[in-house]
C-alpha cells in the first residue's frame, strides 16, 4: 500500500491509518491529522443534534401558531420524527445530553426566523414569535407533547 496523504486522498489515508492502528504500527500514524479527524467526528455529532433541534423547534413554533391548519399534520409528523432521531442520537452519545439546553438557547433565534418565513404574518398573534423559547427542554424532547 502506498502512503496516502490526508490532503490528496482522504479515503486511502483513513484506510491506512486504520490498518496501522490495527497492526500497532504506531510509528507510521499521522497523529496530528488523526487527532483532528477524531475531534471532527465528535463535532459532527453535535452538528447533527443542532440541526435536528432546529428543525424540531421550527415545527413546534409553527404548530403553536396554527395547530389546526392544513399543513399541521405534516408538521406533527416532522416533530415526532425529529424527536425519535434526537432520542437515538442522545442514546448513542449521552455526553451530548447536558448540552441540549444551551444548544436550544443558541438555535432558537434561527428556528424562529425560519418559522416566520414559513408563516404569514397574520397567522401570528401580534405578528411575531416569542423572543425566547417558551418551552422547557423536557417539553421539547417529550415524544407526545405539542404546544
Amino acid at each position: 500500500m502506498t502512503t496516502a496523504t490526508h490532503e490528496t486522498d482522504f479515503y486511502a489515508w483513513a484506510q491506512e491509518q486504520a490498518n496501522w492502528l490495527r497492526t500497532e504500527a504506531l510509528e507510521k500514524l499521522d497523529l496530528p491529522n488523526l487527532a483532528e479527524e477524531i475531534e471532527d467526528m465528535g463535532r459532527s455529532e453535535q452538528r447533527e443534534l443542532d440541526n435536528r433541534l432546529t428543525i424540531l423547534l421550527r415545527h413546534l413554533l409553527k404548530l403553536s401558531c396554527l395547530p389546526n391548519s392544513n399543513p399541521a399534520r405534516g408538521w406533527r409528523s416532522t416533530v415526532k420524527e425529529q424527536r425519535y432521531r434526537i432520542d437515538r442520537l442522545l442514546a448513542k452519545n449521552p455526553s451530548l445530553h447536558p448540552l441540549v439546553p444551551e444548544i436550544l438557547s443558541d438555535i432558537y433565534t434561527e428556528a424562529s426566523d425560519l418559522a416566520m418565513d414559513d408563516l404569514a404574518l397574520d397567522d401570528l398573534d401580534g405578528g411575531v414569535l416569542p423572543v425566547r423559547c417558551p418551552w422547557t427542554t423536557e417539553q421539547i424532547l417529550e415524544l407526545n407533547w405539542l404546544p
